[in-house]
């Protein structure tokens, strides 16, 4: 057993100087560097993301609204002052051709009266002619009523219009100062959807036509 051990240790004892030079040439050398190789997908570093601030968030749109005015002319006509003028004017006419006809209905009346107390005493020839004269009479009276009639509804067409124009020119001039869309007669405007503002402005006209209002 000795035998074997012998050449063993032998052989260490002249490997050991050879070793430990060779450990500390080790020791003297750098490190070598480090080779980088790519990682799998796996474990790769996703790269870091831009943070993205969300949109702001805008309000609704409103609908701009339209604005159309409305007047009620027969309030105009009976409320205003140059209305109840037009009204004055046409009222003075109709009462004095009402006197008038009441007049000539009188007279015609006792013209009658005058002609039945006669007719008894009279030949049938002057009978017939005082029927005719009092009928040319009658058909005079008629022609006459006629042609009042037709003569007030002239003045009070006539007023109209002039009470009609004022209200188109002072609506005009309101309307372009205050932004309106249009202005209108009330009896006229059927509908009015949801983005329409509809503003009375009968009270606003009045002023302006009877030169109270500014425009």
């Amino acid at each position: 057993m000795r035998k074997f051990l012998l050449p063993l240790i032998t052989v260490a004892l002249v490997a050991l100087p050879a070793l430990t030079a060779r450990a500390a040439e080790t020791e003297t050398i750098s490190p070598p560097t480090p080779v980088l190789t790519e990682k799998s997908s796996s474990t790769e570093t996703n790269p870091p993301m831009l943070e993205v601030s969300p949109a702001p968030v805008l309000p609704p749109i409103k609908e701009s609204s339209v604005k159309i005015g409305v007047i009620d002319m027969a309030k105009i006509a009976g409320d205003s002052a140059s209305g109840k003028a037009a009204y004055a004017k046409v009222k003075a006419k109709m009462e004095k051709l009402q006197k008038q006809i009441k007049s000539k209905e009188n007279q015609l009346k006792k013209q009658k009266a005058d002609i039945e107390a006669q007719m008894p005493s009279l030949a049938p020839i002057q009978r017939s002619a005082k029927a005719k004269e009092f009928q040319k009479k009658l058909e005079s009276f008629q022609s006459f009523i006629q042609k009042a009639e037709k003569d007030v509804r002239a003045t009070e067409a006539e007023l109209l219009k002039n009470l009609y124009e004022s209200v188109a020119k002072s609506a005009a001039d309101y309307g372009k100062a205050n932004g309106f869309a249009a202005i209108v007669m009330n009896k006229e405007l059927l509908f009015a959807g949801s983005s329409v503002a509809i503003e009375d402005l009968t009270a606003e006209i009045i002023k302006l036509i009877d030169g109270s209002g500014k425009k």
